[in-house]
């Protein structure tokens, strides 16, 4: 067999496949969660907060100021932008939690097939037991 038929094989497989269409579909939901982030949770968060913009948020390394994390990279300042890493951080969270509610919903599910009982086999009768319901059945045909 060649590699490349090996490959296919391998890439056909079914736990490749829906590895493959977990990462897209988890890439995509990455930008949800970020889009969500970005553009409704920390826009009210930062208005509380006395009108802050979470992603304009930074310190300058060395010399100099700037009205805007625009202006310092535009200038090649080196800068610690704190308040992106602030989004990244509950960007995370939401998507560790809702990975976490994911799992927990599948091992529920799983635990509810295990704890389905199948109905009791009925007892195997013994060879005595076997015996005797001959005997009993012969007698019945020699009684009638």
């Amino acid at each position: 067999m060649s590699w490349v038929q090996e490959f296919k094989q391998f890439a056909m497989r079914g736990n490749v496949m829906d590895m493959a269409i977990g990462i897209v579909i988890g890439a995509a939901f990455g930008k949800i969660v970020s889009s969500l982030v970005a553009d409704i949770m920390m826009p009210p968060i930062g208005k509380l907060m006395g009108n802050v913009d979470f992603s304009s948020l930074f310190i300058v390394l060395g010399a100099g100021t700037y009205p805007s994390l625009a202006a310092a990279k535009a200038a090649g300042a080196a800068t610690l932008n704190y308040g992106l890493f602030i989004n990244t951080v509950i960007d995370f969270i939401i998507v560790a939690f809702a990975i976490f509610l994911l799992v927990k919903g599948v091992n529920t599910m799983h635990r509810k097939e295990e704890t389905k009982v199948a109905p009791p086999m009925p007892p195997t009768p013994s060879a005595e037991e076997k015996l005797l319901a001959e005997i009993r059945d012969l007698l019945k045909h020699k009684a009638v």
